[in-house]
Formats: structure tokens, C-alpha cells, sequence
């Protein structure tokens, strides 16, 4: 009798699945809507909404931006409210008193967003003239576990239940429905049917590589040494102070002047009447090489005429973007010293700043000099010879961006390969490159690669449709989602006061 008792349960339990199957593909999204609406009924009417919020504060006007003038606020009942309930609710757990504030926050705006977007939704669809049918809305509530009993709608349990809560259920439902049509208006006209298979396939051919690097910032200290016997006049040094007189060129000339008769000082003019960074220190510039001066004189002539003064010598008034300038030699120009540890420390930093192309084809020479090698003798013999450092990664299809549908290069855990994903120059290289040949260099951020296709393989069929499928049930619609909630948050539209709000309530 007990096997028997156990049978039917099993068998009503099967009944109950296949139903539940069968309405999540007649209409997923309001199925899934359904079950949302039961966990935020659930969170509600049994979790306090009061997480970081006093009572006081409640009361006060929690407008946190408008959407097409339509305010987006907090108000208890609201989907505001409600969003902000269940994620308080998952999140609670997790939460201390070290990351509370933090946390806070996050809970808040992740939950201004969510309610941003389901404005937005709802204020498109009302503006382009869509409403629900009402029996649409009714035939969705009668679907809601709440009124059904054995598998079918009750009317004592919908009677049963308060009609302020029904209500408040029906128009979920309805603004449910609403939204869902919206996303099927938008996806239905940018998805085209075959683009799911095309996605699948593109996980179809994948290549596993070795590779080697070679260093920019490996540029050795005899090619400094090089440019500076090749550049000297660069590193040529002065010690000037300047005076800059924004007003014009006769009242530069006029304090000048007065300088040079002794009526004033340099120092005290600066101070007085200079419009530039060196007007506190009584316009003393400090020492510079010639090329450090072209941030304060752009003009290359007026810069050679700078480093032709002689010591106490001054300047005639000359006009720069910055407005009309003078200036005094404290000092006699300097030939650059190739012993000097300063002036070479000098070069490196004007070589890494203004001449790293100078650096990127050291480092290329390095990778050509390596691919004649590897063509010769094979590419582990060179690693080894050279010392070199190798690396291995793969197998990857063709994935720009690192799309999560397929293998990705973040996922290869080889840091010279960081930004690698949204080069079009690394992914074409890495997959016109016959396999077991080395590519030509590629320069990548700090590094120059050289890449070495080891093997070139084909997903079978049943990853291909797992990816399709994936794609097509799920990822699209996610990726969607996001850059929907990103257009809408950034559209002329969206009014986003909620650092002012959040801040006013939770940071007086």
C-alpha cells in the first residue's frame, strides 16, 4: 500500500514537472517573470527593508534620478523596493561590519539601476502606444502557483488571498509582460536566424602556439650610450630663470627694463608680475638640457638663442603661447658630459619617453634575428641556445574580445599576452601563420612576440552546437541585456541623481 502511496506521489510529482516544462516553453520569459514575482512577494511580506536605512530616513524623499521626466524612486511596494529586498536579502549573509558601507552602496545602486531600466521599458512602450490586453494579464495571474491547486486555477485560493496584494500581482504581471515584449521588439530585429550557427562555427578551428618575447625595456646601456654620441646637443645644459608677462609686449618691455637699470630685481618681478610656474621661486628654472627646455620654449629658435646666452646675460622679449617672455642666464650652457651617471639617466628617460619606437626596434631586430635562427636550426634548439624564456597557450579559436562562449587568452594565464584579445594585428599573425613556422614579430605593449603554431585542430560537431545553442538561448539575450542597461543609463533621457540621494541619506 505504501509502494502504491509512493507511486502516485512520484507519478503527480512527474505530472507537475512536465507542466512546469511545458509553460516555460510556451513563454519563458513570463514564466520566468512568475517565479520572480514569487521570490519578490516572498522577500516582502518576510524580510525587513530597512538594511542601512533608519526609519526617519524612509520617510524622506528617495527620488534617485528621473527617466524621461518619470521619477525613479524608492517607495515601499515599488519594484525599487523590491529589487532592493531580494538582492539585501542574498547579500546579507555575506556582509560585516569592515565592508558594510561598501556593500551598501553597491546593493543601492545595483538596485537604482535595475529600476532605471524597468522604467525606461515601460515609459518606451507606453510612449510607441502598447498596453496589455487586460485578459492577456488575467489568463498570466491565473498561471501564478499562488491560485493553483492540483495543477489547475482556484478560485477559493484567488478570492482567498488580499485584494491589495492581487492587484499589486496583476500589475507585476502586467509591467512584466510589457518589458518582455520589449525585448522581443528589440531582439527580434537584430538577430538574424543564422547567426547562432555562424557563432558556432567560429569555435570550429583553434590553434595551441609556443611563443617568445623579447623585452622593450631590455634596451641595453651601450644603445643610450649610442644616441647620446649621436644626439649631444640634446643634452646640453643651462640654468636660466624666466619672467612670462601675459598682458603684452610693451609691458614686458617696460619691466624689463627696469630690471636691467636696477630699479628692481629679477627676483622680485617674478614674484611680482610672472604668470608662470616659476614666479614663486623668484622665476629660477633650474637646470635644463635643451631638450627639457622645448616644454617651457616650443619654438626651436627662440631655444637655440636661450642656450647662446651668456652668464648674467639677459634676453631679449619674445613671444610664446604662453604669453611675452624674458629671461636670464645664471649660468653658461654645458656640453653634455658622457661620463656624467646624470646625464645618461637624462637619456634613458628622454629615449623611454619621446624615442620608444628607438626601443621597439631594438627589440624587433631581436625577434628577426631569432626567426632566421629558428628557420635554420628549429625553434626549442634557438629557445635553448639563446636562453630564451617560452611560453605555450591554446588551444583558441579566433575570439576577439574574449567572448565567454568560447576559449579565451585571459583564460591562458600568460601575462605577455594581456590585451592581446583586441588586436587585430596578434590575431591575424597567429592564424595566417603556417602551423610549426615562426611568425613575424609582434609588438605587443612592453613585449615583441614571436609566435610558433604547434597544432591547428577542428571542435567536433558537439561542442559546435552546444556554443550555437548557448548562444542562441542564452548568451545573445544576456549580452543584450547589458548593453540595453547601458544605453539606457547613458541616454540623454536618464537624469542620474543617485550619488546626491544615496549620500544625503546615508552620509549626513
Amino acid at each position: 500500500m505504501a509502494f502504491k502511496e509512493t507511486e502516485k506521489k512520484n507519478q503527480s510529482n512527474e505530472k507537475t514537472d512536465s507542466e512546469l516544462l511545458r509553460r516555460f516553453k510556451a513563454n519563458p520569459f513570463v514564466f520566468i517573470g512568475s517565479l520572480f514575482i514569487l521570490v519578490i512577494v516572498v522577500v516582502v511580506f518576510l524580510v525587513p527593508s530597512s538594511m542601512g536605512m533608519d526609519s526617519g530616513r524612509r520617510d524622506a524623499d528617495l527620488t534617485f534620478g528621473y527617466y524621461d521626466k518619470v521619477p525613479v524612486s524608492y517607495v515601499p511596494g515599488n519594484y525599487f523596493s523590491q529589487y532592493y529586498n531580494m538582492v539585501s536579502q542574498y547579500r546579507q549573509n555575506t556582509m560585516d561590519d569592515d565592508n558594510f558601507s561598501f556593500a551598501n552602496y553597491q546593493i543601492w545602486r545595483e538596485s537604482f539601476e535595475a529600476a532605471a531600466v524597468h522604467t525606461a521599458m515601460l515609459r518606451e512602450m507606453s510612449r510607441s502606444g502598447y498596453a496589455v490586453p487586460a485578459k492577456t494579464v488575467d489568463r498570466e495571474v491565473a498561471k501564478l502557483p499562488y491560485f493553483q491547486e492540483n495543477g489547475r486555477f482556484s478560485a477559493t485560493l484567488y478570492r482567498r488571498m488580499d485584494e491589495n496584494r492581487r492587484l499589486t500581482l496583476w500589475r507585476q504581471i502586467q509591467d512584466d509582460i510589457t518589458k518582455d515584449r520589449f525585448r522581443s521588439d528589440v531582439t527580434g530585429l537584430i538577430k538574424p536566424a543564422a547567426e547562432s550557427e555562424f557563432i558556432g562555427k567560429m569555435a570550429a578551428l583553434q590553434r595551441s602556439f609556443k611563443m617568445v618575447f623579447f623585452d622593450v625595456d631590455s634596451f641595453p646601456e651601450q644603445e643610450y650610450e649610442s644616441y647620446l654620441f649621436d644626439h649631444p646637443e640634446l643634452f646640453r645644459t643651462i640654468h636660466l630663470s624666466m619672467v612670462t608677462i601675459s598682458s603684452n609686449e610693451r609691458e614686458a618691455q617696460k619691466i624689463l627694463a627696469s630690471i636691467q637699470s636696477g630699479e628692481t630685481t629679477f627676483e622680485d618681478t617674478a614674484r611680482a608680475h610672472s604668470k608662470d610656474v616659476y614666479a614663486d621661486r623668484g622665476g629660477d628654472m633650474g637646470i635644463k638640457t635643451a631638450q627639457e627646455l622645448s616644454i617651457d620654449i616650443p619654438e626651436e629658435t627662440i631655444r637655440e638663442k636661450m642656450l647662446s646666452l651668456e652668464r648674467g646675460e639677459y634676453s631679449d622679449v619674445m613671444k610664446t603661447a604662453s604669453g611675452w617672455v624674458f629671461f636670464r642666464a645664471e649660468d653658461s650652457v654645458q656640453e653634455a658630459d658622457d661620463t656624467d651617471p646624470a646625464v645618461l639617466d637624462k637619456v634613458r628617460s628622454y629615449i623611454r619617453n619621446f624615442e620608444r619606437g628607438r626601443m621597439e626596434d631594438w627589440a624587433i631586430g631581436q625577434a628577426d634575428d631569432f626567426i632566421l635562427q629558428v628557420n635554420d636550426t628549429g625553434f626549442e634548439e634557438v629557445v635553448a641556445k639563446l636562453g630564451l624564456e617560452s611560453r605555450t597557450f591554446g588551444p583558441v579559436p579566433i575570439n576577439y574580445g574574449n567572448a565567454d562562449l568560447f576559449p579565451t587568452l585571459s583564460s591562458q594565464s600568460v601575462n605577455e599576452l594581456s590585451g592581446a584579445a583586441t588586436d587585430d594585428n596578434f590575431w591575424k599573425t597567429a592564424f595566417s601563420t603556417p602551423v610549426n613556422t615562426p611568425s613575424r614579430p609582434v609588438v605587443r605593449g612592453s613585449n615583441v612576440l614571436v609566435l610558433f603554431p604547434t597544432e591547428e585542430t577542428e571542435a567536433d560537431e558537439e561542442t559546435v552546437e552546444r556554443i550555437a545553442s548557448t548562444y542562441k538561448s542564452y548568451w545573445f539575450n544576456n549580452m543584450l541585456e547589458q548593453s540595453l542597461q547601458r544605453f539606457i543609463l547613458n541616454s540623454p533621457k536618464m537624469e542620474d541623481k543617485f550619488i546626491d540621494t544615496y549620500f544625503r541619506l546615508f552620509m549626513p
